[in-house]
């Protein structure tokens, strides 16, 4: 019998477990705790090859009651206010120094890889991979300066937002049901931003970005456009989530999408509870395969980030999404392109230098 596909991921935020709990951080990735969805034992469980570590700002606690708003559409929860350049960027390198110090501790059984190349020698030597992502530019200045440096320390794909507004550009607020278009595009930071990580290799992420800022990506990148952890608009009609119209600009690039776990993101209805199996999910891998064809499909988690299926858990419980999706009729070949192939060959028409 032949070996089940490691899964590589397009998002997740466990460095930002670690930035909240920095004194327990060796029993947080190297033991199973329990707690959150990943850790070192349970990625080597549940066949977790690695994937993309954001760094990412926290905004400011938005109190009691706001994110329970999204078991009650509809709703459009505000906006938190940007974050200054001098706030973020001592969060964003303590986080990079997080990532670097989970290669040192893991005894050689996870990397911060660069190329492609490293990338396929972890996968086929059972080594956890590990792509430094920002999700969320609000670390890199209007000038541009800190890119080359997060490049040197690894940074290899960056999103220009998360929800709240930077000096590049606009994402969506979390509303349901609602469009991606919401305001406008990149500013001309955001622009010179593109351009920049274009140059230098680096994939730039429309996750978070709204739509007219989508627009401007697609009409100035040299690069395959890319979603890390999206779904599919026309299933789940939450702003986070990718028009018909969007996913065709993203296939006719050569692009791909993740597909984000998060239940609110999944669910027909846009509540953050409930649809506990993995139904929602399989309408949504089945509509991004219709539109995007299946070598631009792969998954974007979001573990760490968001409520994901209560069958899955956490990455303990990804055979039981393999096994969904056998189930489901996707036969191996489909299967390993999910898994990972899928991603491996869009990072290599996105990745130079």
């Amino acid at each position: 019998m032949s070996k089940a596909p490691l899964i590589f991921d397009g998002h997740n935020d466990f460095l930002l477990r670690l930035l909240r709990d920095p004194e327990n951080r060796q029993a947080t990735f190297l033991s199973d705790s329990g707690k959150g969805h990943l850790d070192l034992p349970r990625m080597r469980q549940g066949g977790f090859g690695g994937g993309f570590f954001a760094i990412y700002i926290p905004s400011p606690d938005p109190g009691a009651g706001l994110m329970e708003q999204m078991d009650n559409p509809p709703y459009r929860l505000p906006l938190p206010p940007e974050i200054p350049l001098r706030d973020a960027q001592p969060v964003a390198l303590a986080m990079a120094g997080h990532l670097q110090w989970m290669e040192r501790a893991s005894d050689g059984q996870f990397k911060i890889c660069l190329n492609v190349a490293e990338l396929r020698h972890c996968l086929e030597n059972n080594i956890i991979a590990a792509i430094m992502h920002m999700e969320g530019a609000e670390a890199i200045g209007p000038d541009l300066d800190a890119l080359y440096l997060f490049h040197d320390m690894g940074l290899r794909s960056l999103g220009p937002v998360w929800s709240r507004p930077t000096a590049f550009g606009h994402g969506v607020p979390f509303a349901f049901p609602a469009s991606p278009d919401t305001g406008l595009g990149l500013t001309d930071a955001g622009k010179d931003l593109l351009r920049l990580c274009n140059e230098m290799g680096i994939l730039f992420d429309l996750s978070h970005l709204n739509e007219a800022g989508f627009n401007d990506v697609a009409a100035l990148s040299n690069a395959p456009l890319v979603a890390t952890h999206s779904n599919a608009h026309a299933i789940t009609p939450s702003s986070r989530n990718l028009t018909d119209r969007q996913l065709a600009m993203i296939r006719d690039s050569d692009g791909m999408v993740g597909v984000n776990f998060a239940v609110g993101f999944l669910n027909a209805d846009g509540r953050r509870s409930g649809g506990d199996g993995f139904d929602a999910m399989l309408r949504h891998i089945d509509h991004l395969i219709t539109h995007l064809s299946e070598d631009r499909v792969g998954f974007g988690s979001d573990f760490d980030g968001a409520d994901v299926p209560a069958e899955l858990k956490d990455a303990a419980g990804l055979p039981k999404l393999r096994q969904a999706l056998t189930d489901h009729g996707y036969d191996a070949a489909l299967l390993a392109k999910l898994c990972h192939e899928n991603w491996l060959a869009v990072l290599e028409r996105s990745w130079h230098g």
